[in-house]
C-alpha cells in the first residue's frame, strides 16, 4: 500500500493529473479516513464499556 501512496503523491506533483486519478486519492483517503474513525469508535466504545463495567460494581 506505501508504494501506492507514493506513485499517487508523485501524481499529484503533476499538473496533467486526470479527472480519474485525483477521484481514486479521494476515494482511497475517504476510505482511510473511515477506518480511522471506525477504530477511535471502537476505542470510545470499549471505554464506555468499562466505564459501565465500573458503575455497576458500585451498585
Amino acid at each position: 500500500m506505501d508504494e501506492f501512496n507514493e506513485n499517487i503523491l508523485e501524481e499529484i506533483d503533476t499538473k496533467q493529473m486526470s479527472k480519474r486519478s485525483k477521484r481514486k486519492w479521494r476515494e482511497i483517503e475517504a476510505f482511510k479516513e473511515k477506518a480511522r474513525l471506525k477504530r477511535e469508535l471502537m476505542d470510545i466504545d470499549e471505554l464506555n464499556n468499562d466505564l459501565l463495567d465500573k458503575e455497576l460494581e458500585f451498585l
